[in-house]
This record gives structure tokens, sequence and C-alpha cells, in this order.
């Protein structure tokens, strides 16, 4: 369902005119490859089809437990689909303000310091052991600061960037890649199991891609 967000911020784009979806002329490529990717990254979700043999031994093993996992479908639902709203109107806004505030390395600060800053305050709130705020020299430090350096620091501003170069559908149509490398480095690294229906989703993915990088040039030609 995350995947949806590359849609819902096409479909806001073009209700607030950040873009255009006119399908009486070659344009419509940029619809159509919002759709095809979609429907690429559905057929990963929805269609597995004949495992994928292993060509070797994982990099990284990772252990397994058998815990319980308790499900609420509704409520779980409900929160995925809030969380793709948001998330697209985020990327709306962010168009928005760059049109105000062209300055994205001081925006990147600013949007990491009040993350970091609602963070804290929600994490005092819920955590109160010692034990919840200290790290070691571990797996734990190291997500942390990849997270704090490539994710919150060069990944937003490049996003920022290309926002101004392109517009917010342009930066989000790329989203479902990450779908694809996930698989990948998935089937490498960690030996979990690729099926040729991921395969087949990947293609329709980057299919769809080429599509609305091609209806993009045909507008920006006009």
């Amino acid at each position: 369902m995350v995947n949806t967000i590359a849609a819902l911020t096409f479909v806001l784009a073009v209700i607030l005119r950040l873009e255009d979806a006119n399908i009486r002329n070659p344009r419509v490529a940029k619809v159509l490859g919002t759709l095809v990717s979609l429907a690429g990254v559905m057929s990963m979700t929805l269609y597995k089809g004949p495992v994928v043999k292993s060509l070797g031994h994982p990099l990284i093993y990772i252990h397994r437990g058998n815990g319980v996992v308790h499900k609420n479908w509704s409520k779980g639902l409900i929160l995925i689909a809030a969380s793709c709203i948001t998330w697209s109107i985020w990327y709306i806004m962010q168009a928005y303000t760059l049109k105000r505030y062209p300055t994205q390395l001081s925006l990147t600060i600013w949007m990491s310091f009040v993350g970091a800053a609602q963070s804290t305050f929600y994490t005092v709130i819920v955590q109160h052991k010692r034990t919840a705020w200290t790290m070691g020299f571990n797996i734990d430090f190291w997500s942390t600061l990849y997270g704090g350096i490539v994710i919150s620091s060069l990944v937003v501003y490049i996003q920022l960037w290309c926002t101004i170069q392109k517009g917010p559908a342009f930066i989000i149509v790329s989203n479902p890649l990450s779908t694809v490398l996930v698989a990948v480095l998935a089937y490498f690294v960690l030996g979990e199991k690729l099926y040729t229906g991921s395969i087949i989703g990947a293609v329709i993915v980057i299919i769809g891609l080429y599509l609305l990088l091609w209806g993009k040039k045909i507008h920006n030609q006009k």
C-alpha cells in the first residue's frame, strides 16, 4: 500500500495544477507511467509464481523467532491509508514551500531539527527507561548514523532539489523502485526467496518509470 503514494501524489499534483494530465496529447505518458508503475508494484505483491533458484549462500544470516504476532487488519489498514495520504500531502507541501523558500539546504536543516524535536518529545513520554536511550557500538549505532547522514540529510536535500527542478510527481514516482531494490537485496544479502512474480513486477515498474520520464521530456520540449 505504501507504493500507492506515487499515484496519490500525482493525483494531488494534478488537482492543485502542479502537474498537467491532459490526455489529448502525448503527455498522457505521465499518467500511464504512474499507473503502470503502480501495476508493477501490485503484481510484485499479489502474484508470486515459481521460486527463483538460489545462486549461493546469503551474506548475512538472520535468526527468525517464532514469536506471537497480534493482527488487527482494520486498524492496520486505516493507519497505513492515513500514512500514505499524509505522506503524499508532505511532498505537495514541499513543492509549495520551495516556491516561497527556495533554499534547499537550510530547509533540510529546519526539517531535520523539527523532526528531531518531535521524536525526542515523543520518546521522553513513551520511554522512561535509561536502556532505551543507551547505544552501543553495534548495528544500532551504524543504523542511526546512516539514518542521520543519508536519510535525514542527503536524501531530503536531493529530494528538495529535484522537486524544484522537476516537480513533486517526478520525485515520488521513483518510490516503487525501493520495492524492487528491497526484493533484490533481500535475495542476495539475506537469502530470502525471490519469485518470478517479483521479477515480472520489477520489469513493469521500470517500463512505467520510462513512460513517465518520456512524458516529462515531451512536456518540457513543448
